[in-house]
C-alpha cells in the first residue's frame, strides 16, 4: 500500500492511497465467506458454495463491494497511521479506481487536530473578586438558618405576607379544566415566588374558605406557557414563628453552644465558599487570557456538530424536562433566535479551542494522569450526577468513556499548570496565591472552566467512526 497527504487547510487534509490489489485476498476471502453463509444455492449445501458459483449467480461486484468495505477501515487507519496525523470524526471518502485483480484507490477527506503553537503564558494576569465576608452577610447566612426553623400555627385571620396557606387550585385553558392543572392541599408561603405569577396578590387578603380566580400563565404541564383561568381556594391560614436568635437556637440547630460560636462558623464557612468561588474565577478568567494568546483554527464540521448537539441537548432534555420548548425557553430569556444561535456558536467555539490548546499543553508539558487522580474525578463526576461511585464507573467503562475521564483530568491539570505561573490579583491589588490543595482539587473545576456555558466538546479520534465505501 502507498500513500500521500495533502494539506487542504489548517484543519482538513485529503489522504491519496492505492492499494495493490493481491493485499485484498484476505478482504475478499472473507466477503465469499459472508455471502456464503447468507445465500443457498440449489446442489451445494449452505457454507460450501464455491467462490466461482458465487461469481456467476450473484456477481463479482457483490463480491468486490462487500472486499471494500470490510478492508478500508484497515488500510484508511494504516494511511492515517503513517501520515501521522491526528484526525478528528468521520473520513469523506470516495474509491477513485478499483479494477478486479489489479489494484484499489480511494482518496479519504478528513478534519484533524491543528498544529498549535503555545507562546510563553507565564505573563498572564488576572483580577478576581476580593473575599470578603461582611456582618451583613452573617447576618443573612443565619437568618436562612432561622428560616429553616421557624415553626407555623393556624390563625383566623386574613392571608398576609410570609404566611402559608393551604390551598386547592384548578386551572383552565379555553374554559376547559386541565387533566395536570388540578391540585389539593398545596401549602405555599405568600411572597416566595414559587408558584404562579399572580397568586400572592390573589390569595393576600383571604381568610380560610375564601376563594378567587385570577389569570395567570402556566410554568410548566401539559400547558406550559399558556394563559390559563386559575381559581384558587384557601382551606387554611398559617403564620410562621421564627425561633429567637439566641444560644438556644444555636444549640437547636447546630452543634454549637452558643450563638457567637455559630456566628463565627457561619463566617468561617462563607470565606471558604468564596474562595472556592475566587479559585474558580481565576481559572476562567486564566483561560480567557490563555486562549488570546492561542491562534487556533476551528475544523466547520466539528463546529457544526458541537452546535447542533448542544442544541439537541438543551432541547431535548433540558427544556424537555422543563415542559418547555425552545420558542418559549428565548422568550423567557429575552433572546431572539438569531442571539441564540450566536451565543450557543460562540460557545461551540470556545469549548472546541479550549480542548485543543489544553491538550496541546498536555501534550507538551508531557502530563500523565495516576490511577488515584482519576479515582478522585470519578468520585466527584459520580456525585454530581447523583450516581454512586460504583454505578457511574460502571456506566463508565460499559460506554467506553474512560478516556474521556482521563482527557478532563489531564486539561485539569494542564489548566492549574497555567494558573500556576499566572499573577492573579484581587480587586484590592493582593496578589493571590492559590494553595496547593485548591490547585490539586481542580480537575473538576477545570473541566467546567474549559466547557464554558454547559457542554463539553469531546473531539473524535481515528478509531471512533469507520469509513465505507
Amino acid at each position: 500500500m502507498k500513500s500521500a497527504v495533502e494539506t487542504l487547510n489548517p484543519t482538513r487534509v485529503r489522504l491519496t492511497v492505492e492499494v495493490p490489489f493481491e493485499e485484498l485476498k484476505d478482504s475478499l476471502d472473507a466477503a465469499y465467506k459472508k455471502i456464503n453463509q447468507q445465500v443457498t444455492v440449489k446442489g451445494f449445501r449452505k457454507g460450501k458454495i464455491p467462490a466461482r458459483v458465487i461469481d456467476q449467480r450473484f456477481g463479482r461486484g457483490a463480491v468486490l463491494e462487500e472486499a471494500v468495505n470490510d478492508a478500508l477501515p484497515k488500510f484508511y487507519t494504516e494511511a492515517v497511521n503513517e501520515a501521522e496525523i491526528d484526525v478528528l470524526g468521520q473520513p469523506e471518502v470516495d474509491i477513485t479506481e478499483l479494477k478486479d485483480g489489479e489494484t484499489l484507490n480511494f482518496t479519504a477527506e478528513v478534519d484533524i487536530r491543528p498544529s498549535l503553537e503555545i507562546p510563553d503564558f507565564s505573563g498572564i494576569e488576572v483580577e478576581v473578586d476580593a473575599v470578603e465576608v461582611t456582618d451583613e452577610d452573617i447576618e443573612k447566612s443565619v437568618e436562612q438558618l432561622r428560616e429553616r426553623f421557624a415553626s407555623t400555627s393556624p390563625v383566623e385571620r386574613a392571608a398576609e405576607d410570609g404566611d402559608v396557606v393551604t390551598i386547592d387550585l384548578q386551572a383552565k385553558v379555553d374554559g376547559e379544566v386541565l387533566e395536570d392543572g388540578v391540585a389539593e392541599g398545596v401549602s405555599y408561603t405568600i411572597g416566595s415566588g414559587e408558584l404562579l405569577d399572580g397568586i400572592d396578590d390573589a390569595v393576600k387578603g383571604l381568610e380560610a374558605g375564601g376563594e378567587v380566580t385570577f389569570a395567570s400563565e402556566l410554568k410548566g404541564g401539559s400547558a406550559a406557557g399558556r394563559e390559563a383561568e386559575v381559581t384558587v381556594k384557601v382551606t387554611q391560614v398559617a403564620a410562621r414563628e421564627l425561633p429567637e436568635l439566641d444560644d438556644e437556637f444555636a444549640q437547636l440547630a447546630s452543634e454549637f453552644d452558643t450563638l457567637e460560636e455559630l456566628k463565627a462558623d457561619s463566617r468561617k464557612r462563607l470565606e471558604n465558599m468564596k474562595q472556592y468561588d475566587q479559585a474558580t474565577q481565576a481559572q476562567e478568567r486564566v483561560l480567557e487570557k490563555l486562549l488570546e494568546l492561542v491562534e487556533v483554527p476551528v475544523p466547520e464540521k466539528l463546529l457544526e456538530d458541537e452546535v447542533n448537539t448542544r442544541k439537541h441537548n438543551l432541547e431535548h432534555h433540558q427544556l424537555g424536562q422543563m415542559g418547555l420548548d425552545l420558542e418559549k425557553y428565548l422568550e423567557i430569556q429575552g433572546k431572539t433566535a438569531e442571539e441564540f444561535e450566536t451565543e450557543t456558536r460562540e460557545a461551540a467555539v470556545k469549548g472546541i479551542k479550549t480542548q485543543f490548546v489544553l491538550d496541546e499543553l498536555v501534550k507538551r508539558e508531557k502530563l500523565n494522569v495516576n490511577q488515584e487522580e482519576l479515582t478522585e474525578h470519578l468520585m466527584r463526576r459520580a456525585a454530581s450526577s447523583g450516581m454512586s461511585p460504583d454505578q457511574f464507573a460502571q456506566a463508565v467503562v460499559e460506554g467506553g468513556q474512560v478516556p474521556l475521564l482521563v482527557g478532563e483530568v489531564a486539561r485539569g491539570k494542564a489548566l492549574a499548570l497555567v494558573v500556576e505561573s499566572a499573577t492573579v490579583k484581587d480587586t484590592n491589588g493582593e496578589v493571590i496565591d492559590l494553595d496547593d490543595e485548591e490547585e490539586e482539587g481542580s480537575a473538576e473545576e477545570a473541566t467546567a472552566a474549559e466547557a464554558q456555558a454547559e457542554g463539553e466538546t469531546e473531539t473524535k479520534g481515528e478509531g471512533d467512526e469507520k469509513p465505507e465505501a
